[in-house]
């Protein structure tokens, strides 16, 4: 029996610098299945990584596409950068390929901050999504349409600090909670003022740590919110 557009079964993937999640999406972006996770490996070379990937997907079975968000550079499904990975060894990697080779199903591969956003925004004027975890990831999207992804991230935001440096996982370690949330409100007022977004969406795994209230245009989402967008990879 052919299948519905309704009844295709998306695995989709969240890879992340501490941890990979995976659960199966309907064609709308509702879930199917309980999130599933296992720690990122060390190092995390496209072989462990891959490994990592396949043994997660054992958990799910029955999907028909797969979509993923990486946290790096991918143009065209293959990896450009991968800074909070093992970076060199990522250069080149044609991922939407490799996972259609270990898992036997058409793959769509995304900047996960690009995911995040396909899953959230309210597809209605200038968006842009940030992701606080490991790394900073931005995404815009015009009336829920994909802009020309940007590396915002390792733009300098002071002398000696990238926006990966200022806001990272390593930054939030070293400078504690509250002073990490004074560099949040910083580029907050920066993003507003470069950008002048009609909304903008905060997510990643620091996003509930933010301990101030935000504009009425700024929304504090999930992952799991996000990770919705990897139903829209195929629409």
């Amino acid at each position: 029996m052919v299948k519905t557009t309704a009844d295709v079964k998306i695995l989709c993937f969240d890879i992340g610098g501490s941890h990979i999640k995976a659960t199966i999406l309907n064609s709308a972006g509702k879930l199917q299945a309980e999130y599933k996770k296992v720690v990122t490996p060390q190092p995390a070379n496209p072989v462990n990584m891959l490994a990592a990937i396949k043994t997660l997907a054992t958990g799910f079975p029955g999907y028909d596409k797969i979509s993923a968000g990486f946290p790096g550079y991918v143009r065209d499904g293959v990896v450009k950068t991968a800074p909070n990975l093992d970076s060199a060894s990522w250069a080149g990697v044609n991922l939407s390929k490799k996972l259609e080779e270990i898992l036997g199903k058409p793959a769509r591969v995304v900047n996960d901050a690009d995911l995040q956003g396909l899953g959230v925004v309210s597809q209605k004027g200038l968006e842009m999504v940030i992701t606080l975890g490991t790394g900073f990831g931005t995404a815009l999207l015009m009336d829920g349409v994909l802009l020309p992804h940007l590396e915002l991230a390792h733009h300098p935001f002071t002398k000696n600090k990238t926006y990966d440096d200022y806001l990272g996982e390593k930054a939030f370690e070293k400078e504690g909670k509250d002073k990490w949330n004074e560099r949040v409100k910083k580029v907050l007022v920066v993003l507003k003022t470069v950008f002048n977004y009609d909304r903008l969406y905060i997510s990643g795994g620091n996003a509930q740590k933010l301990n101030f209230k935000v504009d009425k245009n700024i929304i504090v989402d999930s992952n799991q919110d996000g990770i919705k967008g990897g139903a829209r990879l195929w629409d």
